[in-house]
């Protein structure tokens, strides 16, 4: 299941990127927003990172004007790693190499092909491990403040 969350400038964005989870035939939880009514984007990244922080989501994504604002937030819940993408090369290696959790892009910032792209390589991308679990479990270790 992937969780997936906007602000009101990323809504018509979110409406693609469903679309398109549709297509690849996986399960998505919407955690809002559902308006284009101003509103304060903190919360609906927050549900949507706890939800994956908790094991209820596999995987998240974020999507708000930046990109920048919702990933802050999700990177303050304990076990979220959210990287923000403009182009699929980083979308990929956040997989293979930080074991990426979250995504997150700007709908002012990449237009709705370029967003499809980076989630679909970002959503079929496989962590390697190996060498690079020794990192992501250095990571861990500083956010438990070790």
């Amino acid at each position: 299941m992937i969780a997936i969350a906007c602000d009101h400038a990323a809504l018509e964005m979110k409406k693609d990127i469903i679309a398109l989870l549709e297509e690849m035939g996986l399960e998505y939880r919407d955690f809002g927003t559902y308006s284009e009514e101003s509103c304060d984007y903190p919360v609906f990244a927050e549900k949507a990172a706890r939800a994956v922080a908790s094991g209820e989501c596999e995987r998240g994504i974020l999507i708000c004007g930046t990109g920048v604002g919702m990933s802050l937030v999700a990177n303050k819940i304990p076990g979220i790693r959210c990287v923000v993408c403009s182009e699929p090369y980083s979308a990929q290696l956040s997989r293979m190499h930080n074991n990426s959790n979250m995504l997150a892009f700007g709908a002012r910032v990449i237009g709705s092909g370029l967003a499809r792209m980076i989630t679909k390589i970002w959503l079929e991308t496989e962590f390697e491990g190996g060498r690079h679990q020794r990192r992501v479990d250095m990571i861990s270790e500083i956010e438990k403040g070790n």
